[in-house]
C-alpha cells in the first residue's frame, strides 16, 4: 500500500489533460470511465463513490501512471501477501513490489476489500457514504498516506469535479436480504446482492430491483439479459424522454416501480435542483404517481432546491 503520496501523483493531480490531441486521460475523462464501477463498490461496502474516484485520480495520476497503465493498480497498493503477479518501482524505498491486477477493475474491487478487511480503517465505516470529508481525514488518519496535506488534495479533487454527486446518489440504497442462495465461496460483503449473469442485482428500500449500468450496457442488452422487452425496460424506468444512451451509473429498475399511495404519506425537502426523471430513479416511485401526487402536469418539471415533495 501507498503509505506516502509519490511525487509523480501529486504533480499530475493539479492537472486536466485535453482529452482530444493527447493520449493522456483527463481527470473527467477518468470520471465517466469509472464512476459506475466507484457506485457498485459503494454500494457493496458503503465506501463513498467520490472517496474511491479522488483517490484513483491521485494515486494513478488519472489513469496514466505507469503502475495503471502496466499494473492495472490504481491505488497503489504494495504486494504484502500478495500471491498474483508483481511489479516493482521505486516508491518510498527503491524497487517495491506492487501487486498486478488482469484489469483495472480487479483493482478497484481490490481496493473496496483492502480498506473493509483492514481492522486499522474500521472506525471509517461508522461515517456515513456521503461524508466524503471524514472519509478523506480519516485515511491520512489510519496511516494510507503519510502526506499532512492528503486529505485537502482528495477534499479538492472531490469538490473540483463535484464527485460527491455520485454520493448522494446513495438515496438508492441496499437492504440486506436473508438468504437466497446458497453459493460456496460467497463473501459476507455481497450478502445484499443477488449474482445474476453480468450484473449485480441490488434491491431498492422500496422493494424493487435494479442494476447500476456499466461501460458498454445499452437498453437492448440489459432486456435481452434480464429476458424483458424493450417495451418493459423503459415502462420500468422513467428517464428523460431525451435519454438515449444508458451511462455508467445509470440505475436501471428491471422491476416496475411503486406507486403512490394517499393513505400512507411522506414527504421530503429537496436539497438540491433535481429533474422529476431524476427524483423519480432515486426514490423508486412511478413518475405518474409523483405528479399526481404533488400536482405536477409536465414531466419535465425541474423540482427546485429547498422544495417539501411528497413521495407517498
Amino acid at each position: 500500500m501507498k503509505i506516502q503520496t509519490t511525487t509523480f501523483a501529486m504533480l499530475f493531480a493539479g492537472f486536466t489533460f485535453a482529452g482530444s490531441g493527447s493520449n493522456k486521460i483527463s481527470k473527467q475523462e477518468y470520471v465517466e470511465q469509472w464512476k459506475g464501477v466507484a457506485i457498485e463498490q459503494m454500494m457493496l461496502h458503503d465506501i463513498p463513490a467520490s472517496i474511491t474516484l479522488a483517490q484513483g485520480i491521485l494515486e494513478s495520476a488519472s489513469g496514466n501512471s505507469d503502475l495503471a497503465i502496466k499494473g492495472n493498480n490504481h491505488f497503489g497498493i504494495k504486494c504484502h501477501n500478495w500471491q498474483g503477479k508483481k511489479m516493482y518501482k521505486d516508491d518510498d524505498t527503491k524497487n517495491e513490489c506492487f501487486r498486478v491486477y488482469k484489469t483495472a477493475e480487479e483493482s478497484y474491487i481490490d481496493h473496496s476489500e483492502f480498506l473493509k478487511n483492514g481492522n486499522r480503517y474500521a472506525f471509517l465505516f461508522d461515517y456515513k457514504s456521503t461524508d466524503y470529508k471524514s472519509w478523506a481525514k480519516g485515511l491520512r488518519q489510519a496511516g494510507y498516506a503519510t502526506n499532512p496535506k492528503y486529505p485537502d488534495l482528495l477534499i479538492g479533487i472531490i469538490e473540483d469535479l463535484k464527485l460527491d454527486q455520485y454520493d448522494n446518489f446513495s438515496k438508492v440504497e441496499t437492504r440486506k436480504l436473508p438468504s437466497i442462495v446458497a453459493e460456496k465461496n460467497v463473501k459476507p460483503e455481497v450478502k445484499s446482492t443477488i449474482k445474476t449473469n453480468t450484473h449485480q442485482v441490488y434491491i431498492h428500500e422500496n422493494g424493487v430491483k435494479y442494476i447500476v449500468a456499466k461501460k458498454g450496457d445499452t437498453f437492448f442488452t440489459i432486456a435481452t439479459e434480464f429476458g424483458l422487452k424493450l417495451s418493459q425496460l423503459y415502462r420500468y424506468n422513467d428517464f428523460d424522454k431525451h435519454k438515449d444512451v444508458l451511462i455508467p451509473g445509470d440505475v436501471v429498475y428491471i422491476k416496475a416501480k411503486k406507486r403512490g399511495s394517499i393513505f400512507k404519506k411522506e414527504e421530503i425537502v429537496v436539497e438540491k435542483e433535481i429533474s422529476l426523471n431524476e427524483l423519480s430513479q432515486s426514490y423508486a416511485l412511478n413518475i405518474k404517481s409523483l405528479m399526481r401526487l404533488n400536482n405536477i402536469t409536465d414531466d419535465e418539471t425541474i423540482i427546485a432546491s429547498g422544495r417539501k415533495v411528497t413521495l407517498r
